[in-house]
């Protein structure tokens, strides 16, 4: 095995593991054989994926004896949809794969959403691997088992948790990606250094971006949560660090404003807000900001404290006359903090003041 390669293992049930490393979707094959016997795999990926990795990825699953069928699908969070679901749905069913069967799913975070919750009720079930092709999936939507689609009242309504037998992320496809979109993963990153790693979080501070070693990192942390705490009843709704506001910002934006940006954001307005109210152990606000701003990534929004509350009172995190917000206490610490809903409007026109 490759020695630039890293090998994080997840230990859920079923358990498996997490390759970072370069050239993993040419010898994606080869390497699903050790976790998959002979099967029927069906590639999902999207209208901008498909022209760069699709054909890639099948011949080296072909090479390998597996029997391939695909489905490209328009790209988008717009298409995260129920109808869009449906439609994976059916194709499944077309091609008559079987419990002994598996999904790829090839592509960004949309992807990975949709196509592991296909695996997920298509037969009550069937193996899903995760091919993230992003930043930002491979340092967290790819790992952990949330599967979703949005609904009209709001993002990721729809969804399981169902973890992948295993994930593939191949650093050559970061080369691919314009600096908006290596942004969008830099905003997840940057999250998991507010959250756990000042070490990390310094990395984007200073501009000294090991890609394939900031994913390992992430992936790693994100596993130790997962572990303890696989459907969310604690822990691990401290990865929610900045989606309160964040999917907020998605909904009023109409998905136009990216999940990484978004969540930017949010993350930026969730420290002003918990530096105003005192959660903080001194001033953060502005060393996350500056943050954010140094990694081409927003601080703030033009929608109101009104418009982004309303827009909130649909997230998962809402139980009902409560919601759960993820606030930082410094860098390396957060907490959760459990307010009434009544409250979210004040709390969020703190974090936009400026």
């Amino acid at each position: 095995m490759s020695s630039c390669l890293q090998q994080i293992p997840v230990h859920t049930a079923p358990p498996y593991q997490v390759t970072v490393g370069p050239g993993l979707l040419r010898t994606c094959g080869p390497r699903l054989q050790e976790v998959l016997s002979p099967c029927r795999i069906a590639v999902i990926t999207d209208s901008h994926v498909a022209p760069l990795y699709l054909e890639r990825v099948c011949e080296s699953l072909q090479s390998a004896g597996f029997s391939v069928v695909s489905r490209v699908v328009p790209a988008g969070e717009q298409h995260k949809t129920m109808a869009t679901l449906a439609q994976l749905l059916e194709f499944l069913a077309e091609e008559h794969l079987t419990r002994t069967d598996c999904v790829a799913a090839l592509g960004g975070g949309v992807i990975g959403d949709m196509a592991g919750f296909a695996a997920a009720v298509y037969l009550r079930g069937i193996r899903c691997v995760q091919l993230p092709t992003t930043l930002l999936s491979a340092v967290d939507s790819s790992v952990g088992g949330k599967t979703a689609v949005d609904l009209s009242a709001g993002k990721n309504l729809a969804g399981a948790f169902f973890q992948p037998a295993a994930v593939l992320c191949d650093t050559d496809c970061l080369s691919t990606l314009p600096p908006e979109i290596l942004a969008d993963g830099a905003a997840e990153a940057i999250k998991t250094g507010v959250l756990c790693d000042e070490s990390l979080f310094s990395l984007f501070e200073s501009g000294s971006l090991d890609l394939p070693e900031i994913i390992a990192r992430c992936v790693t942390y994100k596993a130790g949560v997962v572990e303890r705490d696989p459907t969310e009843q604690g822990e691990r709704k401290l990865l929610n660090l900045g989606h309160t506001v964040g999917h907020a910002i998605e909904r009023c934006s109409g998905f136009a404003i990216p999940h990484g940006h978004a969540v930017a954001a949010g993350l930026a307005i969730i420290a002003r807000a918990a530096e105003t109210r005192g959660w903080t152990d001194g001033p953060l606000a502005e060393r996350i900001t500056a943050c954010l701003a140094q990694n081409g990534l927003p601080t703030g929004t033009d929608y109101s404290a009104e418009a982004l509350a309303q827009a909130a009172l649909s997230d998962k995190k809402r139980a009902g006359d409560t919601i759960t917000v993820v606030a930082p206490r410094q860098i390396g610490v957060c907490e959760l903090r459990k307010l009434p809903v009544s409250q979210l409007q004040s709390l969020i026109a703190a974090g936009l003041e400026v």
